[in-house]
């Protein structure tokens, strides 16, 4: 007896019952997770019914929150500064943070030798670990003088001077504001992108790489031709993690962004509010059936936001695929 026939081969009825029986614990799992988003947003939408009957759109287009009016007629929430604050706020996260991580990423995965890269790849992605209260504590403490003192009025000498650009950093100081919460975010989100990115760049097919080097491509024509074409798609979606991330987070925000309901405005150093930021500071203060209804509505609004940057973001992910090279996030 050979040992081939020693070999015990499952029957086709076995593997048919194996596969049955993992893609029915698989769709179940599924399906839990839709299960408990859908009920998320029931929850939110029947808590907020009161706010929606009352002020419908208006909520979304209007700019005043006086929820301690001496006449119930008089109260009125609006939204629109604390969704202004939420996109700008993480735009600027986006825009600071992604060339910093992809810099970096390629600088670890194509030009620092192993011994290097590989250390501060590792050191870099433990800020993912730090509390988002600790990144509030420090931009209160160190970041937000830095800010008031040195950074904002550099802008202000420099970037102030140019018409309309100029528009974005009028006004007086004062270091809390949309801008410093915009920097502690991206402070925040650069090792979800970077860590992302360079894993991206790092499966970019060797022969690929080779190829042009063999036909005597510079390692700048390499990246540029080679490696970032084909990750572009993993690299978009890694910024938009990073973005997500941006727009729900709380602590770190809410400690140094001012929190101000004023006017909208086109400068980036005016005191604001973001959405996570007003619902962490006022759930404790409605108290009022009206007044908790419209902080649980802005937990409905914030969610869409996040939704439609998400769905944006897949768009762009699946479009960038498309093209001859893309990869897939």
């Amino acid at each position: 007896m050979t040992i081939k026939n020693l070999i015990v081969r499952p029957t086709t009825k076995a593997v048919d019952s194996g596969d049955r029986l993992f893609t029915t614990l698989v769709g179940a799992a599924s399906s839990i997770v839709v299960i408990l988003l859908l009920g998320f947003i029931i929850l939110l939408v029947v808590d907020s019914r009161e706010s929606i009957r009352s002020f419908g759109m208006g909520f979304l287009t209007g700019s005043k929150w006086n929820p301690v009016a001496t006449e119930v007629n008089h109260i009125q929430f609006g939204a629109l500064p604390y969704i202004f604050g939420t996109v700008v706020t993480s735009l600027i996260a986006l825009a600071l943070a992604t060339p910093l991580a992809l810099g970096s990423a390629i600088f670890v995965s194509e030009y620092a030798p192993s011994w290097l890269g590989k250390p501060v790849a590792f050191i870099i992605e433990l800020l993912v670990a730090i509390p988002s209260v600790a990144y509030g504590i420090w931009g209160l403490f160190v970041l937000v003088p830095i800010m008031r003192n040195v950074v904002e009025p550099f802008l202000q000498s420099t970037i102030g001077k140019v018409p309309v650009i100029g528009a974005l950093v009028a006004g007086p100081p004062f270091g809390q504001d949309l801008l410093t919460g915009g920097v502690v975010l991206a402070i925040m989100i650069l090792p979800t992108i970077l860590s992302l990115s360079r894993e991206i760049i790092a499966h970019v097919p060797r022969l690929q790489k080779e190829g042009m080097l063999a036909l005597g491509a510079t390692r700048w024509e390499v990246l540029s031709k080679a490696v970032l074409p084909y990750a572009r798609g993993g690299i978009v979606g890694a910024a938009m993690l990073g973005l997500a991330r941006a727009i729900g987070e709380t602590m770190a925000v809410t400690m140094v962004i001012g929190n101000s309901s004023t006017k909208i405005g086109a400068s980036l150093l005016t005191p604001g509010y973001t959405i996570a930021s007003a619902i962490a500071n006022q759930f404790t203060e409605a108290d009022s059936p009206i007044y908790f209804s419209a902080i649980v509505e802005l937990g409905l609004v914030l969610l869409i936001v996040a939704s439609v940057f998400n769905i944006g973001s897949r768009l762009l992910i699946r479009r960038l695929a498309r093209r001859e090279g893309g990869s897939h996030a």
